[in-house]
């Protein structure tokens, strides 16, 4: 796990490198001030000897302002490697994210994968900052404290010791059982951004039903989880910081009893037992080496609460795609061919539960395929298997000949343009929206590419034209614009395949007729691919598939089904008893 972690730490290895450094040389330098002290009392304060007060004023005063400057070069080093670390991150965390499949971000959630982009790096940034400063800084002080504590009295100095195994007990009591609380917490993090997110994005069908309360009673129960599991874990690291006193006072109170009774013993002589200043330099030094202790133990608090975190970082940089490049991979489509050939489709390890079972069709580039059924009939799955947003379970779909697993995934997905049913736009003008299809393109292709998909009249009745902004996810648009401003930017890719995923479903008929046949004269040699539920959108296709269950319940031309299909006669008597005539019109 550290390893895989630290593969993120790349151009800052040497702010990494060098705020151990300069930690050491801070710590030297405050190691060496109640040495220093000791000496100013017992043979400058105590002698009357100003020259010598003077000299080690000044030693101590030069002491301290070098011990002053490496922590200002610690700090700013610190600062630097960790923020660094965790840009790097969230960066190899996020590109990592962009190579998955579908099926790999089902596996993880969208709020899970937010989560640990942002609260689990923030974690784990702590700690990597505390382990650069004072996971060095406490273990230095601690031994050089020791050092100088035993040099300057053995029998002293043991009362430290002594107080080591009750400190590493105690911390290993509550470190054990904080640490799966924590790892409980975060998963419940992710629950709490799943509730979120899906309350934000159904804002509108909240209030339409008035289910303010039920949200946020749902909200509130999962928030009070959290509060619940933090405050238990919190419970056990509070015994951290009275450990830590109790300890702390008890060697100061030992070596100050211990200390002035051998002063008295040998009347204050350093040469014939323990001075003044001895004793106030090892009572300094207990100080120190408790505190190091304590920093220590704050290192492990935060490392326990990061731990789960790191866990959960290293899973998602561990995971891989199940969608990659072959070796050779072929990085050129011929033609918009398809062709599923017994070819079988379940989601994730289920192989039990088949979505798409047997599906054999074969697709002539430039022909324009309906594909009709009821909901869940898995239309949607079958044409993702075309870009290989999926990979099959069994079988093969070719392209141009080619099966879909031999191209290089980015020419197949260059050559395939998908309009999905949910349309996404991003925030940012129609004109940089209108670009995902095509970065290049100029004013005059946008233009044209939306007045094929009917979408050039309402963009110049906004003030801006193509330069009016769009919010997130297009929400000052309407459904039918969002659908036609998607239906140009698959213009602009100038695919070899266009799959028109119920696309059209917010547009009146007259609309959806004229952009089929813009289509049809425009982009003869594209193969497109329309899924729909009205039959008046699909009936002039020059095949229609009708799916049912996940296989294709039969393959024909309008008039065709009409005579041989019961489930594609009673849909399109359903739909013409509103008085339609063949066109939807």
């Amino acid at each position: 796990m550290i390893r895989k972690l630290a593969e993120s730490i790349r151009e800052y290895k040497k702010a990494t490198l060098l705020t151990p450094l300069f930690v050491a040389l801070e710590v030297t330098m405050e190691v060496m001030i109640p040495l220093l002290m000791a000496n100013l009392i017992d043979y400058g304060i105590d002698a009357g000897d100003m020259n010598y007060i003077a000299k080690m004023g000044g030693a101590l005063l030069v002491a301290a302002f070098i011990s002053l400057a490496f922590g200002l070069l610690a700090g700013r080093t610190a600062a630097v490697a960790s923020a660094g670390f965790a840009q790097n991150l969230r960066k190899d965390m996020f590109y990592r994210v962009q190579g998955f499949s579908f099926s790999n971000i089902d596996k993880f959630s969208t709020a899970s994968i937010v989560t640990r982009l942002t609260t689990d790096v923030t974690n784990v940034q702590n700690s990597f900052q505390m382990l650069t400063r004072m996971a060095i800084r406490s273990p230095i002080m601690l031994v050089f404290a020791l050092l100088v504590s035993f040099r300057i009295d053995q029998k002293l100095s043991l009362i430290f010791l002594g107080s080591i195994p009750i400190l590493g007990v105690g911390l290993w009591l509550i470190m054990s059982n904080a640490h799966p609380i924590f790892a409980r917490v975060f998963r419940t993090y992710d629950k709490l951004n799943s509730v979120v997110q899906e309350n934000l994005r159904g804002i509108r069908v909240v209030k339409s039903f008035v289910r303010e309360d039920f949200e946020t009673e749902k909200f509130t129960a999962i928030s009070g989880s959290i509060y619940k599991d933090f405050t238990k874990a919190e419970r056990l690291l509070v015994f951290n910081m009275p450990l830590m006193q109790f300890c702390m006072y008890a060697c100061i109170l030992l070596v100050s009893w211990f200390g002035a009774r051998a002063i008295v013993a040998s009347g204050g002589d350093p040469v014939l037992g323990l001075s003044t200043g001895e004793l106030l330099s090892l009572i300094t030094y207990a100080i120190l080496i408790l505190m190091s202790l304590m920093m220590l133990s704050m290192v492990f608090v935060m490392l326990t609460i990061s731990r789960a975190s790191a866990e959960r970082i290293v899973e998602l940089l561990g995971e891989e795609s199940n969608l990659r490049n072959n070796d050779y991979p072929v990085y050129q489509v011929r033609n918009g061919d398809i062709s599923f050939e017994n070819v079988s489709f379940s989601y994730g390890n289920n192989t039990e539960k088949s979505v798409l079972a047997n599906i054999n069709l074969k697709i002539k580039a430039g022909e324009t395929i309906g594909i009709l059924g009821g909901t869940g009939s898995s239309k949607s799955t079958l044409v993702q298997l075309i870009p290989r947003l999926y990979d099959v379970t069994q079988g093969q779909v070719k392209v141009g000949g080619v099966d879909v697993r031999e191209y290089d995934l980015e020419t197949l997905r260059n050559e395939v343009a998908m309009v999905l049913q949910k349309n996404v736009l991003f925030s940012g003008t129609i004109k940089e929206n209108l670009r995902w299809g095509n970065e290049n393109a100029t004013g005059e292709e946008l233009i044209h590419a939306c007045k094929l998909a009917h979408a050039h009249d309402f963009i110049e009745g906004f003030p801006e034209k193509y330069d009016t902004l769009l919010e997130q996810g297009g929400v000052n648009l309407s459904g039918g614009q969002k659908q036609r401003l998607c239906i140009a930017r698959a213009l602009l890719k100038n695919p070899k395949i266009l799959i028109l995923d119920d696309s059209t479903s917010a547009v009146d008929m007259e609309t959806d007729a004229q952009i089929r046949r813009v289509l049809g004269e425009e982009i003869p040699n594209t193969t497109k691919l329309i899924i729909a539920q009205r039959v008046s959108s699909v009936q002039d296709a020059d095949k229609i598939v009708v799916m049912d269950d996940g296989k294709i319940s039969a393959v024909g031309s309008h008039e065709e089904l009409l005579q041989s299909c019961d489930i594609y006669r009673e849909v399109y008597e359903s739909q013409a008893k509103g008085g339609k005539n063949d066109d939807g019109i």
